[in-house]
């Protein structure tokens, strides 16, 4: 619009050095101010901010300083006089050659260091550790421990919330991927995000995989992204689903990018209770969904959470949001499928009992609601068959003709979901069932809350039975 001074009065030195920041002022347009002070920074033992007054615009002919450069081409004219005033008898894209020779001489400045390191590299003994976890591979046997935990889930059948089951996640492949960091923006205790013995990355050495972010989404998504773009590493942070706004830019830019970013996002749903609905996830599925290249997924249970986060690790170029419950639900999976269901975005959990009159759709929690229901229904004489759909996108992937099938056209559809229907017509076209949320929630016992709101096993019986 113009000026800083138009909106800012803001000492932004004094800001960052009464935040304990190294600080020093340069003429930005100074080649040797620069120079020196980006030695002065080296030295430095905290951070450090080196503040370049510089003039925008630098250099055009009329409109040296004017806010007008900022978003608008110069125009042929004001270009041909930039040039003349900058002795610039170079064509677009012509390289002089006293640039070219002096950039290439920058250029091999590095290469005696490279080859040294190379060497050093060649000769290390976990040289294919490293090579591998820099190209983004993971190693060989890292779902060992998570396949044989698959096994004991189908027998066991816990009923846990799938914050619990993401760390349950957590606990099989953190050891057997080293190359995994993860954090949390202070809520490490309520995302389930630490493994037990991790050492804390702190000063002075760094060595740790674990680091607290403090209540930073936005900083620890940007992190996160950044920790991915340099290699090696496979960085995970945890915070509460409905904060995901203040780390959505950067949610948004780790699937632009194509960066293996896992973005925790605990208490899903109004069921996380007394917290209210300024804490309560409504709408946020629907937008995370709606990010392209980000795998949003919502488990039902513990089999499907350890599924969803094989399948999170094994997308070298696809961000994760893992969506995941405060309240206990119970198991769901309760056969050994012999393969990664939740792969697929969305599968037949039941079947039903003769030729389908009924197909119910429902994510997380609610799956065990449209079971329920799809048992009353059967009760009944209606067949009803059961689609869990933990990821939309994974989903849109598969061939046609699966999606076909999964969605059962000629059937009566009712999704459930606590949250809002944006999305869904996707499975139950525009008039099918809808059982979730219309409006923001309430602060209250999470069985009272979906008992007031209308999302009930019974909710969904009506809504299919009003289409039959």
């Amino acid at each position: 619009d113009g000026k800083v001074s138009l909106s800012d009065a803001t000492d932004q030195l004094g800001r960052f050095k009464a935040s304990g920041w190294a600080v020093k002022a340069i003429d930005g347009h100074d080649h040797k101010q620069i120079q020196k002070a980006l030695n002065w920074a080296t030295k430095q033992d905290k951070p450090t901010l080196i503040a370049c007054k510089t003039k925008i615009g630098k250099g055009a002919a009329t409109l040296e300083g004017s806010h007008k450069t900022h978003g608008a081409a110069l125009g042929a004219i004001e270009i041909a006089a930039t040039r003349q005033g900058l002795n610039w008898p170079f064509e677009p894209f012509e390289l002089p050659e006293g640039i070219k020779t002096a950039w290439a001489k920058v250029g091999k400045q590095g290469g005696k260091a490279r080859k040294a390191w190379e060497a050093r590299l060649l000769n290390h003994d976990r040289r294919d550790d490293f090579t591998r976890a820099m190209a983004g591979d993971l190693p060989t046997g890292a779902f060992e421990a998570l396949d044989a935990k698959l096994k004991q889930l189908v027998a066991d059948q816990p009923a846990m919330a799938t914050r619990q089951s993401s760390g349950e996640a957590l606990e099989t492949v953190f050891t057997a991927i080293p190359e995994m960091v993860g954090g949390s923006a202070d809520l490490t205790g309520s995302n389930n995000t630490f493994v037990k013995n991790t050492q804390i990355m702190d000063a002075p050495d760094y060595a740790g995989r674990y680091l607290n972010y403090g209540i930073r989404e936005f900083g620890m998504a940007a992190a996160m992204n950044g920790l991915a773009l340099h290699g090696g590493v496979i960085p995970y942070g945890g915070t509460f689903m409905a904060f995901a706004d203040y780390s959505r830019p950067a949610i948004r830019l780790g699937a632009l990018m194509g960066v293996r970013a896992i973005h925790v996002l605990t208490h899903d749903s109004i069921g996380l209770g007394e917290d209210g609905p300024t804490h309560q996830p409504v709408e946020h599925l629907a937008a995370l969904r709606a990010i392209p290249n980000l795998l949003t997924m919502r488990p039902a249970d513990t089999v499907e959470a350890l599924e969803c986060w094989q399948i999170a690790l094994q997308h070298k170029t696809t961000p994760t949001a893992m969506c995941l419950s405060r309240q206990k639900t119970p198991a769901v999976r309760v056969t050994d499928a012999g393969e990664n269901l939740s792969r697929k975005g969305a599968y037949e959990l039941k079947a039903a009992s003769g030729e389908a009159k009924v197909t119910l759709f429902g994510t997380g929690t609610e799956v065990a609601l449209a079971l329920k229901a799809a048992e009353t229904l059967e009760a009944e004489g209606t067949p009803t068959r059961v689609v869990s759909v933990p990821c939309f996108a994974l989903f849109e992937q598969q061939p046609k003709a699966y999606q076909d099938a999964v969605i059962g056209r000629g059937t009566v559809r009712v999704a459930v979901e606590a949250a809002v229907k944006q999305g869904w017509e996707r499975f139950i076209g525009e008039d099918g069932g809808f059982v979730g949320m219309t409006g923001f929630g309430a602060s209250a016992p999470a069985e009272i809350l979906y008992r007031e709101f209308g999302i009930t096993a019974e909710a969904v019986v009506e809504a299919a039975k009003a289409r039959l």
